[in-house]
């Protein structure tokens, strides 16, 4: 039966469906392929200021103005038929210039046919807007009709002089929905519906966003899918396997966790203080033969250009952009901040023989020693992007939230800022706001949900071009594939017992830390043995083997090292260390297994002259019996001197002889700085205070997920798609990942509410939608589920409520 609803609702849903194409070439490169051939044959007479025949291709809504384009239709577009023609009277570009090549028709005709995909923002006109960087704290209009929330006050303006009508203000039971979903990423449950509804408190809003806020867990959990996409951070894929890559997945979700203020959140995520946070920066070291455009040099570049500062910097790592004003020096002056070798400029992948100098895009708030060591270097860039006076960060993350709330930038398309927004006033406030607030992200997100605007009714969103945007309100927005999954599985309670992320869901007791006793020895090789100090640069291998009868539930080890430190469990690298004041913590327990385990270290001891070196493992398993055991580093180590032979990620092979280790004296420095960090994350790894459901954001990508719009994350992503494609709609309909979840469901419903069909509507209605059914509603589903619903029929209402386009928006 519910493959019939199915189909019923997909036909009368809102949403559009889009064919996937059969197209086995490579998808045009509109910057690379497409405006190199317009600019050079189209714009003289058809962009800029020019407009000859009244036909202008500066955007592509005035490009399709025009009808001689039809996106799809090659065969139907006028503009091919002209570069065609053979008649000098109709032949454009006209007969006294060069013609069109065949290879150059060839691929506006491929790209006529794949839709004329355009670069967001991009357009032939000379633009005479430039950005600002410095903050502006605008002067709020006067307050109208009672609206005093600042947010109001500038939109309300706005709208008047926009001739729009304030939008109507939305039910309690849609703005519970609408604020649970887009804060924690959880439907409201039935009973939290009832408590806010009977609350009669005029404040009731602003409390509701509070403890939504307020529950960090939650939270967490649910914008770990919003950074995970901006920092192409995940839990598998392209890189891992390799050992090119590495996660910063326990780094950020502690960030989230503990609210870390954003400029710190930046300035650790440029120059990180260990290795925790280091894998953005790193990006992917690609197999085999790269381009340019490809080195972690030039990821470097890109990726705190689009993630931090919504530039688009990947046309000007090529040339010049013909996006926005960004040099293609710009783009390695970034690029050489990171490098720790001499790096050449190549343009469009060709050597230009010029070496690149660190350099930073806004000169105007300081600039980079480019003669300083790199690690001084990424600190001054640091300090740069989270200068009080680069009003270009806090406005990117302003725009961002805004967007993640209300369905469309302030400045659009997000990754875009030097495109100019549409209240200059809104964004400049929102950006001084947060600065003000002390960068706190969740301080901002609670500032726009309380305004009259985030609780306005829908815009009913009519097709538009960017550039003829005006406000009217919010947009609806889909539920994104983790929010999809939680939501089902909050629904039917089926969900996973155990995560995938490498992270520790817990806050740190700070009281109980500290009644953890550390047993660990600070250990080296025979270079540290009485009277001797080892010499600067030495690295040693050290390890522990053990067995395990049965995998321990838990498992977590927190490690440091004066200086650095590689950590191999099993033969594959897990962890960093690269600063001895800030221990790294493990996550052991998906590295272990039953049988004999080994955990291998790479150690080295940093410095221009001899000095003292120490490594110091501590680490918890407790098992299903309710025991708990240590390991740790002390005498039964070993040490080898022959280092080995690593492979992408892997240990690879150690020569040599392996010897006793020697105890090392612990240098009280080393004491006072390491030993809480390392008992507070103990106590995080083994904290027993689970939060009741796993989420998918926590879980590794998969088959539904993919379907759903979740990136793989090789690449930055700043927006997931709004519309639901035919092969999403075909996978909703027959993937077993859903399947399975709603058979659970229904048996556990069926337990639940025997003999109680109405009961049982109810329950679902007000879960899923956060309403009660319509009489109506009510009495068809009645005479479908019968006095003792099947589990069967219990499965197809909840097909027909999860693939509704009530439960898969936010609205």
């Amino acid at each position: 039966m519910h493959l019939i609803w199915f189909t019923i609702l997909i036909s009368f849903s809102f949403f559009t469906l889009g064919e996937a194409s059969a197209e086995d070439k490579k998808p045009i490169d509109f910057s690379h392929e497409i405006v190199p051939i317009l600019k050079k044959h189209c714009v003289d007479c058809h962009g800029k200021s020019n407009v000859k025949g009244g036909f202008s291709i500066n955007t592509r809504a005035l490009f399709l103005e025009s009808e001689a384009a039809i996106p799809g239709k090659p065969e139907s577009s006028y503009f091919l038929d002209l570069i065609n023609s053979p008649d000098p009277e109709l032949q454009m570009p006209p007969f006294e210039k060069d013609r069109v090549s065949l290879a150059e028709i060839e691929l506006l005709t491929r790209w006529v046919k794949e839709g004329m995909p355009w670069e967001p923002g991009f357009t032939f006109a000379e633009s005479t807007y430039e950005p600002p960087l410095l903050p502006r704290k605008p002067d709020l209009p006067a307050t109208h009709a009672g609206r005093s929330h600042p947010i109001d006050r500038i939109l309300d303006q706005y709208l008047n002089e926009h001739s729009v009508s304030i939008p109507e203000p939305i039910s309690d039971e849609t703005f519970l929905r609408r604020a649970s979903l887009d804060l924690t990423g959880l439907l409201p449950t039935p009973e939290l519906r009832d408590q806010f509804l009977q609350n009669q408190s005029h404040e009731k809003r602003e409390e509701l966003i509070r403890e939504l806020l307020d529950n960090p867990i939650a939270y967490a959990d649910h914008w770990l899918t919003f950074w995970n996409d901006l920092l192409r951070n995940d839990y598998t894929g392209t890189g891992f396997i390799t050992g090119g890559r590495s996660q910063i997945s326990g780094w950020l979700y502690a960030a989230l966790l503990n609210n870390k203020p954003y400029d710190e959140f930046v300035s650790e995520l440029i120059a990180p203080p260990s290795g925790e946070s280091r894998g953005f920066i790193d990006g992917i070291k690609w197999r085999g033969e790269v381009s340019a455009g490809q080195t972690v040099e030039i990821q470097f570049s890109q990726s705190i250009s689009q993630s931090l500062l919504g530039i688009n910097m990947k046309c000007a790592s090529c040339h010049d952009s013909f996006i926005d004003r960004w040099k293609l020096s710009e783009a390695y002056g970034l690029a050489a901040i990171y490098s720790e070798r001499p790096l050449e400029i190549h343009r469009c992948d060709k050597p230009t023989g010029e070496q690149a100098q660190a350099h930073w895009i806004f000169p105007e708030l300081g600039d980079i020693d480019a003669s300083a060591p790199r690690d001084e270097r990424l600190q001054q860039l640091a300090n740069l992007m989270t200068h009080p006076d680069n009003g270009r960060l806090t406005r990117t993350i302003a725009n961002r939230l805004w967007n993640q709330l209300m369905g469309h930038g302030i400045v659009h398309p997000v990754d875009a800022m030097h495109t100019e927004p549409w209240s200059a006033d809104l964004l400049d406030y929102l950006a001084s706001y947060f600065a003000e607030h002390d960068y706190d992200l969740k301080q901002l997100l609670a500032h726009i949900a309380t305004s009259q605007a985030y609780q306005s009714q829908m815009e009913s969103v009519q097709q538009e071009s960017d550039s003829d945007y005006v406000y009217r309100g919010p947009r609806p927005r889909r539920l994104t594939a983790e929010q999809f999954l939680d939501a089902v599985w909050q629904l039917t309670d089926s969900a996973p017992n155990n995560i995938d992320a490498p992270v520790m869901r817990n806050l740190v007791n700070e009281e109980e830390a500290r009644q953890i006793e550390l047993t660990a020895s600070w250990i080296w090789g025979d270079s540290a043995a009485e009277g001797k100090v080892p010499p600067a640069g030495e690295s040693i291998m050290l390890r522990k083997t053990f067995n395990l009868d049965e995998l321990p539930e838990r498992a977590v080890g927190v490690l440091t090292c004066d200086n650095a430190a590689i950590v191999y469990v099993n033969g594959k690298e897990v962890a960093h260390n690269k600063d001895w004041q800030q221990p790294t913590t493990v996550i052991l327990r998906p590295h272990l297994k039953v049988g004999g385990n080994q955990i291998v270290i790479r150690a080295t001891n940093e410095g221009s002259t001899p000095n003292a070196a120490g490594f110091f493992f501590e680490a918890r398993m407790f098992h299903s019996s309710g025991e708990a055991t240590s390991l740790v580093s002390d005498a039964t180590w070993e040490w080898n001197p022959t280092l080995n032979e690593p492979r992408e990620g892997r240990l690879g092979r150690i020569t040599g002889t392996w010897q006793p280790v020697t105890i090392v004296p612990a240098l009280s420095v080393w004491t006072k700085s390491t030993a809480q960090p390392i008992r507070e994350s103990l106590a995080l790894g083994l904290s027993d205070q689970q939060p009741a459901m796993v989420r998918a954001a926590l879980m590794k990508n998969d088959f539904l997920m993919t379907a759903l719009g979740r990136p793989n994350r090789d690449q930055i992503v700043t927006s997931r798609p709004q519309e639901l494609t035919t092969l999403e709609a075909i996978n909703l309909a027959n993937g077993e990942t859903l399947m399975n979840s709603l058979a659970a469901g229904a048996s556990h419903l069926q337990q639940q509410f025997q003999g109680n069909p109405e009961g049982l509507i109810e329950f679902i209605y007000e879960f899923a939608y956060s309403r009660k059914p319509s009489p109506q509603e009510k009495e068809i589903l009645l005479v479908e589920l019968g006095v003792e619903p099947a589990i069967e029929s219990i499965e197809d209402l909840l097909w027909i409520v999860c693939l509704s386009p009530e439960f898969l928006y936010v609205r």
